[in-house]
C-alpha cells in the first residue's frame, strides 16, 4: 500500500515538474524568443505593416481602406456614403457587410459572396453561353443579383472617372468586383490608370504627373514570376499627397 502511495506521489510530482517546465519553456521563452527575433528581423512587418505619413500611422499595408467625402450627417447611420473622387478609389471592399451580432464594434467582415459569375445572366438557346442582358431589363428582385451589382459599378466608374477629353471604355474586373477577403488594399495598374485623368483634374495635375506617379508606385511580380502587377492605393494616395504639396 505504501508502496503505491509512494509511486503515485512521484508520477504525480513528475507531471507536475514536466507541466511546470513545458509551460516556461512554450509559454514564455519561446514567445519571447520568436518575437524578439521578429522585432529585429522584420520589424515592420511584426507590428503590422504599418504605413506613415508626416510621422503618424495612416494604415496597414495588408488591409484596404476607404476614401469617402465627411458626412453631412455623422449621427445619420442610414446615409450613403460618397467617395472622394480627388483620391485614387480601390477596388469594391464591403466584405460581407456590418457586424451585426456584437454592435459594440463597428467591424467589417471579411470574406466574399457565395454567389457564381452567372448569378443573373441569362442562357442563349444555341450555344448555352451566360451573359448579362442590359442592365434596365432586370426587375426589382433581380437587383440583388451579381450580373446587376457588377452592371451597376461599371456605369458607376465610368461616370466617376469621366474627364476633360476622356471617357473610359475597357473597364478593369478589380473594378467592380471585391476580392477574396473583400479588404484587399490592391488595385491592378490598369485601374489605377484609368483614374488618372479623373485625380489630374480634381487636383489641378497635369496628366504626365500623375501617370508617373502611378508607374513609381506600381509593384512588380514577386521574384518576378509570382503574383500580378499591383498597386497599394494607400501608398499612391500619400504619394499623391505629397505631389499637391509641392
Amino acid at each position: 500500500m505504501n508502496n503505491s502511495v509512494g509511486n503515485a506521489g512521484r508520477l504525480l510530482w513528475a507531471g507536475l515538474r514536466a507541466l511546470l517546465v513545458l509551460t516556461v519553456v512554450t509559454g514564455v521563452l519561446y514567445p519571447l524568443v520568436v518575437t524578439g527575433l521578429a522585432q529585429v528581423a522584420f520589424n515592420n512587418k511584426a507590428n503590422g505593416s504599418e504605413i506613415k505619413s508626416d510621422g503618424k500611422v495612416v494604415g496597414s499595408e495588408l488591409i484596404g481602406q476607404s476614401y469617402y467625402l465627411p458626412k453631412k450627417n455623422p449621427d445619420d447611420a442610414e446615409e450613403a456614403p460618397v467617395a472622394d473622387l480627388k483620391w485614387f478609389q480601390p477596388r469594391p471592399s464591403n466584405g460581407l457587410g456590418s457586424n451585426s451580432v456584437n454592435t459594440q464594434y463597428s467591424l467589417i467582415l471579411s470574406g466574399a459572396t457565395n454567389r457564381s459569375g452567372e448569378d443573373g445572366a441569362e442562357h442563349d438557346k444555341k450555344t448555352g453561353k451566360a451573359s448579362c442582358k442590359p442592365i434596365d431589363q432586370y426587375t426589382e428582385d433581380e437587383q440583388s443579383s451579381l450580373c446587376y451589382q457588377v452592371l451597376s459599378a461599371k456605369e458607376a466608374v465610368v461616370k466617376d472617372n469621366t474627364a476633360a477629353g476622356f471617357t473610359p471604355t475597357d473597364i478593369p474586373a478589380d473594378a467592380v468586383t471585391s476580392s477574396g477577403s473583400g479588404l484587399d488594399p490592391h488595385i491592378s495598374p490598369e485601374y489605377a490608370e484609368l483614374q488618372v485623368h479623373r485625380v489630374a483634374e480634381k487636383n489641378g495635375l497635369d496628366v504626365k504627373q500623375v501617370e508617373k506617379l502611378v508607374a513609381d508606385n506600381t509593384d512588380g511580380r514577386i521574384l518576378g514570376f509570382m503574383g500580378e502587377p499591383r498597386v497599394n492605393v494607400l501608398k499612391l494616395n500619400i504619394a499623391l499627397k505629397e505631389l499637391t504639396k509641392g
